[in-house]
């Protein structure tokens, strides 16, 4: 039987407009070439600004120039930047050169406290489930549907509300998993030796780096400089990676309807940070197209929105926007749209 005219029409859109996102994979096929002197520089004008501005900060605290300590701000941005830089390692993008990426990785990984092997398989898993209802739970900030959040328990709703509230997201958050959770591989404990190893040895590096650290300059110095340093960089971490996913016109669907290029382009914001914020944060903003084609270098990401400029308009939010993004915490499957504990107990009374 022939489909009826406007669902036929439907039909007909639905077809052209996946045809439309899968070019998009041809052509960011052409940007994924990193250049190596390009990402050699990269990282050099991160690691050597972030030891500077460390080093700056502990002499203020050996001399008692405890204004100096402002100076943990600009060592979290770059510790913030090397992470972006570790998260291209993983991805295989900044050197395109699998031994040399991972070995950069593992490095920066024991300045982050991130184990970069089982960091590496957590976050493969979130791109390739990203905006899947039916595959939630590896690498994702935890989102329930309406329906999920109003079958929970008194106490399972507690929770969820204490779980999302912003204290707890960007402040308790980022010590816990920065600090604690991944001394141990949660959530990979059968997953083979590999996130063991990685997280094991990972550990021992930053347990020697902190000895020598605390032998040289002292246990009490090192502390009031690394450790806010740490918590300042895990927590701009959480709200970027928050940010990228968890706007209004987001998306989420289930199998069959889920499809990696759609929820790539429209699952993950454009965050568009001001210049400054955007180089510190390696271009991370433009996750729409991070997540469409992974393997394009950070560095290259604006050269996709330069020559491609509608792509820009995709899921666009500015940074006084998305500071609105930290009240949607439930997805309404019947608007497809994240919305507000409020909006949530709104909808249900007219429904």
């Amino acid at each position: 039987m022939a489909p009826s005219g406007e669902s036929a029409e439907n039909s007909a859109e639905g077809h052209a407009a996946l045809l439309a996102e899968k070019r998009w994979l041809k052509i960011l096929a052409g940007y994924r070439q990193p250049r190596a002197g390009r990402s050699a520089f990269e990282l050099a004008v991160t690691v050597v600004p972030f030891v500077l501005f460390w080093a700056a900060a502990w002499a203020a605290v050996h001399y008692s120039f405890w204004p100096g300590l402002i100076l943990v701000v600009p060592a979290a941005a770059f510790l913030l930047r090397l992470f972006m830089i570790q998260h291209d390692c993983g991805h295989g993008s900044f050197f395109a050169r699998r031994g040399v990426d991972d070995w950069v990785g593992r490095t920066i990984g024991v300045l982050t406290l991130t184990p970069y092997d089982y960091w590496r398989r957590a976050h493969a898993e979130h791109h390739a489930s990203a905006g899947n209802l039916d595959e939630r739970g590896v690498g994702d900030i935890e989102t329930l549907t309406i329906a999920e959040y109003s079958a929970l328990s008194r106490r399972g709703r507690l929770a969820y509300r204490l779980y999302r509230h912003p204290a707890v997201m960007f402040g308790i958050g980022p010590a816990w998993l920065f600090i604690f959770k991944q001394r141990l591989p949660f959530g990979m404990m059968r997953s083979g030796a590999l996130p063991w190893v990685s997280t094991m040895a990972t550990n021992l590096a930053i347990a020697l780096v902190a000895a020598l650290l605390i032998w040289a300059v002292g246990i009490v110095p090192f502390l009031l400089v690394h450790l806010p340093t740490v918590l300042l960089a895990g927590a701009a971490g959480v709200w970027l990676f928050y940010v990228q996913h968890q706007f209004e016109e987001t998306h989420w669907s289930k199998e069959p309807d889920w499809q990696f290029q759609h929820a790539a382009l429209h699952g993950a914001s454009h965050y568009d940070l001001p210049p400054v914020l955007r180089w510190i944060t390696g271009n991370i903003g433009i996750h729409h197209v991070h997540h469409l084609s992974s393997r394009v270098p950070y560095y290259r990401l604006p050269e996709v929105l330069r020559d491609h400029p509608e792509l820009a308009d995709l899921g666009r939010i500015t940074l006084m926007e998305s500071l609105r993004c930290v009240k949607l915490v439930l997805w309404d499957e019947q608007t497809k749209r994240l919305v507000s504990f409020r909006d949530a107990a709104r909808l249900a009374a007219v429904r």
